[in-house]
């Protein structure tokens, strides 16, 4: 089974359960992966967040459920995870514009989100430049935030994070613990590592085998098949489209799948913000099989 079936077998599970309680972590087991990485591709794959695919798909249940029968407002709120009319009906109207009591009338104009299916799509438009790297263990140094996945936080965060380290000269700090003594990337990298359920640590780190400055912590990255993309562009939106076209067009037909480890982001010296910016996405693979 390759990752676009694995997928589709994790949305047919969310499908069948949106009028129930789902576990997200069962979902993650059917996609072949942990709930976090499971989250982080989806957002990737499918342009929004696991959380709200859910929420929109259960407004859309409900929606049919009050046109089609005579049930009480609080009854269908119940059923799609909603403890109150009250923040039934404010979710809805945000979504359908009107109350779940004004869509039980006939002619009642309601929006459908509808399910979401992944395919293999082969535009030919733009190529893919990588390359294969084999390293043995190394380590890093710098600064770690604990990154919350829930309702595509992570998105969000990391900027944020960024913005921080660059304004207060711990990007400097970084940068110049970089000493060619490891076998890592050079230079300065963003690390998303640890993952958890509902979190992951991210770094702004430098491969280093020299002491652990003040307020930063190591961490050791170990032996990995790697893949790298490059990624030629603005940050932060030609490195998040890098992202989104490794997991819905190279895993599907590569023969690879993620092995569990941390992911990589490599960025040059340079202006971030011009056209010809240039950064690379790592990430730690295995044959399928």
């Amino acid at each position: 089974m390759d990752v676009l079936e694995r997928f589709n077998a994790a949305i047919g599970y969310l499908e069948e359960n949106l009028d129930g309680e789902i576990d997200y972590a069962h979902a993650a087991r059917e996609a072949c992966c942990s709930l976090c990485h499971f989250q982080r591709m989806f957002s990737f794959a499918a342009g929004v967040t696991l959380s709200e695919y859910v929420r929109r798909r259960r407004l859309t249940r409900a929606a049919l459920d009050l046109q089609s029968g005579d049930e009480r407002v609080l009854d269908v709120a119940l059923r799609y995870g909603y403890d109150s009319p009250t923040a039934f009906t404010r979710a809805f109207r945000a979504m359908h514009g009107i109350s779940p009591r004004e869509a039980k009338s006939a002619g009642a104009r309601l929006k459908s989100y509808p399910r979401i299916s992944f395919h293999l799509s082969v535009k030919g438009e733009q190529e893919m430049k990588y390359r294969m790297e084999k390293k043995e263990k190394f380590r890093l140094v710098g600064y770690k935030k604990e990154i919350s996945t829930v309702g595509g936080q992570n998105m969000v965060l990391i900027p944020q994070f960024w913005d921080e380290v660059c304004a207060d000269g711990r990007y400097a700090r970084v940068a110049a613990l970089a000493d060619g003594s490891q076998t890592g990337p050079s230079g300065v990298l963003g690390v998303c590592a640890n993952f958890r359920d509902k979190s992951f640590d991210y770094f702004v780190a430098a491969a280093t085998g020299g002491p652990v400055p003040d307020g930063m912590e190591a961490f050791e990255v170990p032996a990995h098949q790697w893949v790298a993309f490059e990624s030629v562009g603005s940050m932060p939106d030609a490195i998040q489209d890098v992202w989104k076209r490794i997991y819905t067009e190279w895993f599907p037909q590569s023969g690879y799948e993620h092995a569990e480890g941390p992911e990589l982001e490599w960025y040059s010296m340079g202006d971030m913000q011009s056209d010809d910016y240039l950064s690379e996405v790592w990430i730690p693979v295995v044959k399928k099989g």
